[in-house]
């Protein structure tokens, strides 16, 4: 059979309209949702939101195409328009530079746990089939200036065309981009390229940048320097675990049976809903340990910049990270971090994934160990999806049926919360295991836990599934997490904390941005960066602590 011959122009109009067909329809059904079907107003937007996504693409190609890049620019962008088409239609995620950097950052277990027979079978129709037919094709020989004119023609033409379709429906184009700016990052595939784009100049910067030093004026007061018994900070961070599904935080299953029989014995200090400083972990974990946080956003700072340990560590406080997940996202960066894998033979690591327990191995020898004040961070990997059936051991599968597939899809969703609410038992027992520990500890050591949520997960609701959605558009179950705080009597007495007046204060909206701050005034660290205003702690320390934290500067 012989080979069809098109010229690379010809190339490029099919590719475009490849694109716009196989990989753009969550976007056209995004942008007319709510529109009358039959309204002339809609027909018009329509045609032209069609026409300004096959311009556009076409206007991307043609500067980067020639007769020897065609075929492999085409090669990298047919699998990649594959791949972000199937995700934003089966999970409804947006492809924005925020999402395509936790894409990049995940490890390969997690990767792995997103493929499945949906997704290959997506990719053979959409990916293998057009690259084996652009294999095919031979590519027409112009002249080098005969191409160079013809090619300028095709980008004229293209820019007239979006011209066009902006003028035509210019008051509907509009108001859409004005009210809905991120369903750009549903055109597909140049959401990626500017994502991809994006994402790689901030990295190229910050490898050659050195991160900006903060609260170099950081000292340790009199409880962190020379506290009556040693002191330890246990933070949990943990993963995809949302207020709605939180049992202390009402949720009609008991999804925290653990913890609430603990809470029946002992003050424990549940936020119940806390604001998120953003949908994914790449955003939140950084931002949760700078000292503006969610309030005043500024991504290349926080990135830029020492975080909260960096302030402690200064201080002289012992700190440690240890890791079930992906890394700490420059946090931990230049202090003591572990692994879980890196434990020991005993870590529960296969298959698959590790289980959080793991974070808790030695912890009772670690406990005997610790001298002055120390903080140890655990970063859990908790209800990381969409595998959740694999978060938690077969004996928290108490939920049933409970979605055991790596693939959403095909599940109803049921299982699929049935699935999610298991992992938070675990979640649950890990805690109140953790809790145990440390109240074993008592006789030695004064402790407290602090737990908090990366950011919440979306369980199909408005047939959204996963997280990552951007912040102005997220739902509250992407942004709204859990939070809890447990004192040993020893670290609240030596801090002057009531806890009748912390679990007050639990009832009155906390942020992310809170953390910072009321990390510093727990550990009693004093820095020019400390806002008391943001310290939750700081109205329920009585006598000298509430005097020191009057002092400008100081908690």
């Amino acid at each position: 059979m012989a080979r069809p011959l098109l010229s690379v122009d010809a190339l490029l109009l099919l590719a475009s309209g490849w694109f716009l067909l196989s990989a753009n329809g969550r976007f056209l059904a995004q942008a007319l949702q709510g529109r009358e079907a039959l309204a002339t107003s809609t027909w018009g937007l329509a045609l032209a939101l069609v026409a300004g996504v096959f311009a556009l693409h076409l206007l991307l190609l043609v500067p980067l195409a020639t007769r020897h890049t065609v075929k492999p620019l085409l090669a990298l962008l047919l699998p990649l328009a594959a791949l972000a088409g199937f995700y934003m239609q089966r999970y409804g995620i947006y492809l924005d530079p925020a999402m395509l950097r936790n894409v990049l950052r995940t490890d390969w277990r997690e990767a792995g746990e997103l493929l499945s027979p949906a997704l290959l079978l997506h990719l053979l129709v959409f990916a293998a089939l057009p690259l084996l037919l652009l294999w095919r094709v031979e590519l027409r020989r112009l002249p080098p200036a005969r191409a160079a004119r013809r090619r300028l023609g095709l980008a004229a033409a293209a820019l007239l065309v979006l011209a066009a379709a902006i003028v035509g429906a210019f008051q509907p184009l509009a108001s859409l981009m004005r009210n809905q700016r991120e369903l750009r990052y549903l055109v597909t595939p140049a959401n990626a390229l500017w994502s991809l784009a994006s994402v790689s100049m901030a990295d190229a910067r910050a490898r050659h940048a050195v991160r900006r030093p903060i609260g170099l004026d950081a000292q340790a007061g009199p409880l962190a320097a020379a506290p009556p018994r040693p002191q330890l900070l246990v933070l949990v961070v943990g993963e995809t675990v949302r207020s709605a599904n939180w049992g202390l935080s009402g949720y009609a299953r008991q999804t925290t049976p653990e913890l609430a029989r603990l809470a029946a014995e002992q003050p424990l200090v549940n936020f119940a809903r806390v604001r998120a400083c953003g949908t994914n972990t790449e955003t939140s974990l950084p931002c949760m340990f700078a000292p503006v946080g969610r309030r005043d956003y500024d991504e290349a700072t926080i990135r830029g910049s020492q975080s909260l340990l960096h302030v402690l560590a200064r201080a002289g406080i012992g700190v440690t990270w240890r890791d079930n997940q992906s890394g700490c996202k420059g946090v931990c960066e230049g202090l003591p971090t572990q692994s879980v894998r890196e434990l020991g033979p005993e870590a529960p690591c296969e298959p698959g994934p590790c289980l959080d327990e793991g974070l808790l191995l030695g912890l009772p020898a670690l406990l005997q160990q610790v001298q002055g004040t120390q903080l140890l961070v655990l970063h859990a990997l908790g209800n990381h999806g969409p595998s959740y059936f694999r978060r938690h051991p077969p004996a928290f599968a108490r939920f049933l049926p409970e979605c055991r597939s790596d693939d959403l899809g095909q599940c109803t969703p049921a299982a699929i919360v049935n699935a999610y609410d298991n992992a938070l038992l675990y979640t649950d027992h890990v805690l109140a295991r953790l809790l145990r520990t440390l109240q074993a500890a008592q006789p030695r050591v004064d402790s407290a836990l602090v737990y908090v949520s990366d950011h919440g997960e979306s369980l199909g609701e408005g047939n959204l599934y996963l997280h990552g959605l951007p912040y102005a558009i997220a739902p509250r179950t992407q942004k709204e997490v859990p939070m809890l705080m447990w004192f040993s009597p020893g670290f609240a007495g030596a801090h002057t904390l009531d806890l009748g007046c912390m679990t007050t204060q639990a009832a009155q909206p906390a942020a992310h941005d809170h953390l910072f701050h009321t990390l510093l005034g727990l550990l009693d660290v004093h820095t020019s960066l400390y806002a008391p205003d943001w310290d939750l702690s700081r109205p329920c320390r009585g006598g000298a602590a509430i005097a020191r934290a009057a002092t400008p500067g100081t908690p």
